[in-house]
């Protein structure tokens, strides 16, 4: 089947992340699924396929498999709206069970994903003082209420959290130093924070551990960090909304709804647009 290209958490018909969607009676070979992604070129391509009543999926970036992407999967969830109706999908990733479900609005589709459980833990020191040196901070521009983490939600992230969108707004990092760095680590994305009010955050997502530098919106990262505000006790209300892809040219919007369970899913949602169309 034809790889369909669609761009997931978009600020209505502009802005989000380009993700592939494969969708086909059986999944393809593991090789075969990288040269796939390899080709499409966007930071990551969802191959799903039916397996009862479920879906089976697996997420490849442009030079490796992840274990979960969220935008993919929202890509994913406008997809199966698309196909077979309005409705919640279940998906069988590696490791874990979630969901996904669509609802189609016109040219685009309302997404919704339950997550992996989400876990965070502070950032050694060394792995934080190695973050600053790659894009060039200081520990002065930390935000010292959002301390520097390693957050899960289906994958590996590390997080800073700066005191200003400006410094944010400069983030840049040398590519190869920032891919053998993650490899080490075992890190997904890096995510940079910053905070414009409790619940309301800017967000820029390096992901040089897939082969691209910057995602202009990062799900699993979006659940992983409202996981991670939860076990710190933030003031979140409930939900948080994040704004990525500013900086890039590419404004996405991402809502990530939290529950009271610590370590529990979280709910990330935001709308698809078809870019074949």
């Amino acid at each position: 089947m034809t790889v369909l290209r669609i761009a997931a958490f978009s600020d209505g018909n502009r802005g989000g992340n380009p993700a592939g969607v494969w969708i086909g009676e059986a999944l393809p070979d593991a090789a075969d699924m990288q040269a796939i992604a390899a080709e499409v070129g966007f930071s990551e391509t969802a191959f799903a396929a039916p397996a009862g009543e479920a879906w089976r999926v697996r997420y490849f970036a442009p030079v490796m498999e992840v274990p979960f992407c969220g935008h993919a999967t929202i890509a994913l969830g406008a997809a199966l709206a698309h196909r077979f109706g309005d409705r919640s999908f279940e998906l069988h990733l590696n490791a874990s069970v979630i969901s996904v479900s669509g609802r189609r609005d016109g040219n685009t589709v309302a997404a919704a994903l339950q997550s992996p459980p989400t876990r965070s833990a502070p950032l050694d020191r060394s792995l934080r003082d190695a973050l600053l040196d790659l894009f060039g901070y200081a520990s002065a521009d930390l935000d010292p209420e959002l301390p520097p983490a390693k957050i899960h939600g289906g994958a590996d992230h590390a997080l800073l959290a700066l005191t200003s969108r400006e410094a944010l707004a400069g983030m840049t990092y040398d590519f190869e130093r920032g891919r053998a760095l993650m490899a080490r680590e075992n890190l997904v994305t890096i995510a940079l924070v910053t905070a414009e009010t409790p619940r309301l955050f800017h967000v820029r997502n390096a992901f040089a551990a897939g082969g691209v530098v910057e995602d202009p919106a990062t799900g699993a990262a979006a659940a992983a960090f409202a996981g991670y505000l939860r076990d710190i006790d933030w003031p979140h209300g409930g939900a948080i909304d994040i704004v990525q892809g500013e900086d890039m040219g590419a404004r996405s919007l991402i809502r990530a709804e939290i529950g009271t369970a610590r370590g529990g899913s979280i709910r990330v949602s935001g709308s698809a647009r078809f870019m074949d169309d």
